[in-house]
């Protein structure tokens, strides 16, 4: 089965690179890895371009012009730019754990998508980690992040193991949904479903697309235990109230009326004269 990774990420080139890593570093052994760029500067086309030449990973650059959010977006085109046929997103300030792809790719299942789990650093941490903490596997073992500063609290199960995991997994009561920085699924789904709407800004975007799979029998699987990932310490100046209310009422639509496909999602795509693309 061939897998990519599809990571979104905005102008945070220092996360990008560690999450990178993160990825060429993995058990799984064929990758491919495509960066959905909602129009950075020149210093993630430098990252991603260095990671790539010191790794030797399958690394795509899919970019556009900066004219706001327009993450669902950018992350259409990188489904269509991939012919992999399973796909695993998650976002570029967010660290893998090193079996994070081994672990999607055991559970995948047909007509299913898998709901991943994450672990939210704290500052003081997440501006310790190196990128060679990442490449040594540090940056995910519990023990170096206590030493670290970092107190995980009833986080710690997120280290629970395969077999515990399972059991967590299978008890808690967290419902499984779709997160943009930890999920996966077949692209044949996504593309079914219209991939992401690009008419929904900032705040539960994500999760209406995994509304849209379950509307078309594509049912969760949590695996929040066993396949964590670490999500880097950022503020978060761009969140608007009344975008993310606007989101929930859509939420609520999508689940009501049993709605499968997005609204303005892959189908009506511009042509790509603005989008750049690197490999």
């Amino acid at each position: 089965m061939r897998v990519a990774v599809i990571l979104s990420t905005y102008n945070w080139p220092h996360a990008l690179e560690l999450s990178l890593w993160g990825y060429a570093v993995q058990t799984w052994p064929d990758l491919q890895v495509v960066v959905a760029d909602d129009g950075s500067g020149p210093e993630t086309r430098a990252t991603i371009d260095r990671v790539r030449a010191q790794s030797g990973m399958d690394i795509v650059h899919v970019w556009h012009t900066d004219r706001g959010f327009r993450k669902n977006e950018i992350l259409n085109r990188a489904i269509l730019r991939t012919d992999c046929e399973y796909l695993i997103f998650s976002d570029g300030d967010s660290i893998p754990h090193p079996r994070l792809v081994e672990t999607h790719v055991r559970f995948a299942r047909p007509d299913r998508f898998l709901a991943g789990g994450y672990v939210k650093l704290p500052a003081r941490v997440s501006e310790r980690i190196t990128a060679d903490d990442v490449r040594t596997g540090r940056a995910t073992r519990l023990r170096w992040l206590i030493a670290q500063g970092f107190r995980p609290g009833s986080r710690v199960f997120r280290w629970s193991g395969p077999y515990l995991g399972a059991l967590l997994d299978r008890v808690t009561t967290t419902p499984a949904r779709w997160h943009g920085n930890n999920a996966s699924t077949w692209r044949s789904h996504l593309l079914a479903v219209n991939g992401f709407d690009a008419s929904m800004g900032y705040g539960g975007e994500d999760a209406a697309l995994g509304d849209r799979l379950e509307n078309l029998g594509v049912k969760p699987l949590r695996i929040r235990h066993r396949a964590p990932v670490l999500h880097l310490h950022h503020e978060r100046p761009w969140r608007d109230p009344e975008v993310m209310r606007r989101n929930v009422d859509v939420r609520r639509r999508i689940r009501a009326s049993g709605e499968t496909r997005a609204v303005e999602g892959i189908a009506e795509l511009e042509p790509a004269g603005e989008v750049l693309e690197s490999e």
